[in-house]
């Protein structure tokens, strides 16, 4: 499968002050405020949906294809991503606008103040699919991923005049989308994606009870936390996979990403919806014991020994012989 991956491409400059926030606030004087903290840390990481989830498809021995708008000082994070096995050729880069660019300071308390800077993500609106398409022979699947919301609507839009089959995954970009936004791009989805707080958000602005929206999409995929993930589809008993053991909780960030790359691969492996399931989760739990959403390393032979320990001999055996 030709799978393409749609979404926003940014890095994230995380720095740590060792103080406390509170201390540092006059309350008769916040109208005024005007602050600057000495931070002990800086840690640059690389992040945004699309190469997140693209990242672990490449970790899993795809080969898919990052459609996103960057700036023009995207060449390092290209070179990573080419190493890792990700086809980068469809990335737009702007001629003018820096890289989306999340800036967080946390404090001693975990209190956080962060920016995020869109630059250029906005870009993405302006990039055809049917140019991806002709380029790699015609897409199997693309996913679209949050992003510039209008760009997300543009892909949702193409894909359906061009009967290209989509997964609907907009998570973040939920909160400021309204019910008829979120109608356009879930409407004829082959997959629908979310956690279970977004699934009572999609209900709740859309108007749509549970089962009118997985009568309108093919599956509903809805990851669980902890317990997993369940995929529904109409006539059909639900599907729920659970969680291998972890060793460590470092950090969550990531973890839903890396689930979708999993799970997309084990779709093109052709293994079918329990299996690629399995794959997802499997991933998603090498993604919560690492710091960073990127910074995992995959070794074929743990995968698979963690794998079959979690899910038995016959699932492993029909997942080893996919595994690069």
């Amino acid at each position: 499968m030709r799978i393409a991956v749609t979404g926003s491409i940014a890095t994230d400059h995380l720095m740590t002050f060792p103080g406390r926030f509170a201390d540092q606030l006059v309350a008769d004087q916040l109208h005024t405020v005007s602050l600057s903290f000495l931070v002990d840390n800086l840690d640059v990481r690389r992040g945004g949906v699309g190469p997140n989830i693209c990242f672990g498809m490449g970790q899993l021995g795809g080969s898919p294809i990052l459609v996103g708008a960057a700036g023009y000082d995207f060449d390092e994070y290209r070179g990573w991503l080419d190493r890792h096995g990700v086809d980068t050729a469809s990335v737009r880069i702007s001629e003018v606008l820096h890289t989306a660019r999340f800036v967080c300071t946390t404090d001693r308390d975990h209190n956080q103040i962060g920016s995020f800077y869109t630059g250029a993500m906005s870009e993405a609106r302006l990039i055809e699919l049917k140019a991806v398409a002709d380029r790699v022979g015609g897409l199997d699947l693309v996913l679209i991923g949050a992003d510039d919301p209008e760009a997300m609507l543009r892909h949702t839009e193409e894909c359906k005049t061009r009967a290209i089959p989509f997964a609907a995954d907009f998570s973040q970009q939920i909160a400021r989308m309204d019910g008829d936004e979120i109608r356009t791009l879930l409407d004829g989805a082959t997959y629908l994606f979310s956690n279970e707080y977004e699934k009572g958000l999609i209900e709740s602005k859309t108007g749509w009870t549970d089962a009118e929206i997985l009568g309108r999409v093919g599956h509903r995929v809805t990851t669980l936390g902890s317990r997993g993930v369940r995929i529904e589809r109409v006539g059909d008993t639900p599907i729920e996979v659970g969680c291998p053991e972890e060793t460590a909780k470092v950090d969550p960030t990531g973890v839903g990403d890396a689930f979708r790359a999993g799970f997309l691969t084990g779709l093109s492996w052709g293994v079918g919806l329990e299996r690629a399931a399995q794959v997802g989760c499997m991933l998603a739990t090498l993604v919560i014991e690492t710091l960073g959403t990127q910074e995992y390393t995959l070794r074929r032979a743990h995968f698979m020994e963690r794998f079959t320990k979690a899910y038995g001999e016959d699932a492993a055996a029909e997942v080893q012989s996919h595994l690069k």
